[in-house]
Order: structure tokens, then C-alpha cells, then sequence
């Protein structure tokens, strides 16, 4: 079985690509819905991660790869929640934006656009490459 990718969502102000980038590694903790809180449990390691700031810029701003499996969030008070590791591997050359993703009828049915408030969401194989040709 070989790669598989994903999104991750964060608001750049809580933490951004650089902060991953800086401390080189982070705890993927806090995801408090269903869908996404499965979505991580069924990451692998080194599969790769798009890196999307939310917010304001609405943007995939760098690539990461799954660097361990999904665990217990240390985060939760109560429930089962699984939290992951992941890596930075590189910046995006030039930022892939939301309205870019939108307008590419190859990407138009990723869930960061069909369900917009998905934090951790699966990426096709034909969508991550095109979001590679996209930024560079």
C-alpha cells in the first residue's frame, strides 16, 4: 500500500506552517469532531500532509508527512480522541489559495470545499498532484 495524503487546517495566529517549521515537529491535538478525529486515526506514517492556514489567508502554505500514528489526545478532558505527529518536509514555492482550489475543476470536489469546517480531511492522489503543479 503505498502513500496517502491529507489536509490539516489551523489558524495561522494558533500555529502556524513557520512554528512547525521552527520547532520541527508538533503534536496534532484538539480535534474535537467525528470525521476528523477518525480521518487521523487512519493516517500512516509518512503519508503526506498538506498544511493549510484557515482564517484570513485561506491558503496551503507547506507539506508535512505523518511522522506517528494516531494516539490519545493528551489535550482531551473526556472522550475518545486521538491526536498524531507530524513533520515539516517543505514550503509550498507559492501558496495554493482557496479561491485557486475552487476555481480547478480537478479540485473542486476536495472536502476543504464541499465541507469547509472539516479540519483533517483525505486528499486524493490526483488532488495532491495538482495542488503540486498549482504551487510550483
Amino acid at each position: 500500500m503505498g502513500t496517502n495524503y491529507w489536509l490539516v487546517k489551523q489558524e495561522p495566529d494558533s500555529f502556524s506552517w513557520a512554528t512547525l517549521v521552527k520547532d520541527g515537529r508538533t503534536d496534532w491535538t484538539g480535534v474535537r469532531n467525528f470525521q476528523a478525529r477518525n480521518h487521523l486515526r487512519a493516517m500512516k506514517k509518512g503519508d503526506a500532509v498538506l498544511f493549510y492556514h484557515s482564517g484570513e489567508e485561506k491558503q496551503i502554505v507547506g507539506l508535512a508527512r505523518v511522522d506517528k500514528e494516531a494516539y490519545p489526545d493528551r489535550t482531551a478532558d473526556e472522550g475518545d480522541w486521538s491526536a498524531i505527529d507530524i513533520v515539516p518536509v517543505k514550503p509550498l514555492k507559492a501558496a495554493v489559495t482557496l479561491q485557486q482550489i475552487k476555481a480547478d475543476k480537478s479540485l473542486k470536489d476536495m472536502p476543504l470545499v464541499r465541507q469547509s469546517r472539516l479540519s483533517v480531511s483525505p486528499v486524493t492522489e490526483e488532488q495532491f498532484e495538482r495542488i503540486m503543479q498549482l504551487c510550483g
